[in-house]
């Protein structure tokens, strides 16, 4: 285990803090981990965010677009794509305004949370670091 996940739990979702995003992105290729980063600083809304994370983690053309789609995107496809052997995750910039309130991040974060112990009783490390706008 490289030294940016040193002490941070193989299942959780919390803030970046003190990780830079650059530092996660090694220590999950030195892990052998998929890395996947979404940037949502110009996102306003669901819409927005559900768009420009489809985009930046490359989800198939037929998603969704809404919270239920996520969570299938980062669970059960790629649990039956193989083995798999574990996951960094930075969604940088998630709004905070009023058309993506704190009830819509909370739910974002959710999906993640849910993601994470769908993984987690898999015994697959799934780490998700986010940041607000």
């Amino acid at each position: 285990m490289t030294q940016s996940l040193r002490g941070v739990r193989p299942n959780i979702v919390q803030s970046i803090r003190a990780f830079r995003v650059s530092d996660l992105q090694e220590a999950a290729h030195a892990a052998g981990q998929h890395f996947l980063y979404a940037n949502l600083g110009n996102a306003q809304t669901k819409q927005d965010v559900l768009d420009l994370i489809a985009q930046q983690f490359t989800f198939p053309q037929h998603f969704g677009k809404n919270f239920d789609a996520l969570y299938d995107c980062m669970t059960d496809p790629l649990h039956k794509s193989g083995p798999q052997p574990g996951f960094v995750i930075v969604l940088e910039q998630i709004p905070a305004n009023a058309k993506f309130d704190k009830e819509a991040r909370e739910q974002l974060l959710d999906i993640f949370r849910d993601a994470a112990d769908y993984w987690g009783d898999r015994k697959i490390p799934f780490r998700c670091f986010y940041s607000f706008l």
